[in-house]
């Protein structure tokens, strides 16, 4: 019998919902859900409801394919991208699969359901080490990159692009961009236009954190039509339902939403890092380039901070020690709005003192 190791996640049902009022914890849209995005669901709500969701997604795929500009046979739609994740590993990572160390755990829950032999490669001060990996992956089924990565936040530029470069085609590569959008130059960074350039590779996106719709679960991938094609076979019908399809076309039209948002991560990503590092001197941040960051803990460990900073002031952070390699004395925690983000920095400063 194959023993799962647990694969633990943010959000307010992490601790006691009734505790918390307002939630680091979870990397999303720090806006919240379009105001067009909500108008369009009430209106429509009662149909939404009642009817069957189309279990092809055409609609959205169309909207996809538009705000993409590439071909809906390129698209896959999952209910949240975890089931896409999920699902790439049924369909291919059932042999030897290469995870980088820290990354989101989804990767080694799923590979380990369906037996897969996991080899956990470190990163090095938290960037990855293209000549490792690529030593690490040969004769391997299945990569999977995560790009910015979680919990670090940071991209991989040059790194990301050679492994990918040098690995095997018969290694299948999914690469998570679910936090890409987020960052700043975002089309500089992605992958999806060089899905034709290597035929064994696989873009993962999410519109829960891209546009704050993260109870409604919608996430998509983008690969050449025949790894599409393959990735659909494994699919259930009808796993994204009407509201959440709606929801998607809908937010996909309000581009100024995602910009919006991006100015806000950028502005309070660099406010919260230097407030923190001139105002504290327990908790040290790293930089980032995506909407969280990482804190590194000198007095305490990570439990006890998320469980003071919960307990005292309602604010809810990630404990970082159930991501693999992490230890105790990281915290993870998302870029809110600027009220939001004075809270929290009062309530570091408050545990320190």
């Amino acid at each position: 019998m194959i023993e799962l190791r647990g694969c633990f996640h943010g959000g307010i049902y992490s601790v006691d919902p009734s505790l918390v009022k307002i939630d680091f914890s979870s990397n999303v849209n720090p806006l919240g859900v379009s105001k067009i995005v909500l108008s369009s669901i009430q209106k429509d709500l009662r149909s939404l409801s009642s009817s069957y969701p189309d279990p092809e997604c055409k609609d959205l795929k169309k909207s996809l394919s538009d705000y993409l500009k590439i071909h809906c046979e390129c698209i896959n739609v999952g209910n949240g991208a975890t089931e896409i994740i999920h699902n790439f590993a049924r369909m291919f990572a059932r042999g030897k699969v290469i995870i980088p160390s820290p990354s989101f755990c989804e990767y080694e829950l799923a590979s380990r359901r369906m037996g897969a032999s996991l080899i956990l490669v470190p990163l090095k001060n938290f960037n990855l080490d293209a000549d490792q990996i690529i030593e690490k992956a040969k004769g391997s089924d299945a990569i999977f990159l995560c790009n910015p990565n979680n919990p670090t936040g940071l991209l991989y530029r040059k790194s990301l692009k050679t492994i990918i470069e040098r690995l095997d085609s018969s290694t299948k590569i999914l690469v998570d961009e679910c936090f890409i959008e987020l960052v700043n130059g975002s089309n500089r960074h992605t992958m999806i236009r060089n899905i034709d350039e290597f035929d064994n590779l696989i873009i993962l996106r999410s519109l829960t954190k891209s546009f704050g719709l993260a109870g409604l679960r919608l996430g998509y991938s983008v690969s050449n039509p025949r790894l599409a094609k393959k990735l659909a076979s494994g699919q259930i019908s009808w796993n994204v339902n009407g509201i959440a399809q709606r929801a998607g076309i809908v937010a996909l039209k309000d581009s100024q939403h995602l910009t919006r948002a991006r100015a806000i991560v950028k502005k309070e990503r660099d406010f919260m890092y230097g407030n923190i590092r001139k105002k504290t001197q327990c908790f040290s941040p790293f930089k980032s380039d995506a909407n969280y960051f990482l804190i590194r803990l000198t007095n305490h460990n990570s439990s006890t901070v998320r469980d003071s900073l919960l307990a005292e002031s309602g604010v809810l952070v990630r404990d970082c020690s159930t991501f693999s390699g992490m230890g105790s004395k990281y915290i993870r925690v998302a870029i809110k709005n600027h009220g939001e983000n004075l809270i929290l920095l009062n309530a570091l400063e408050s545990i320190e003192s």
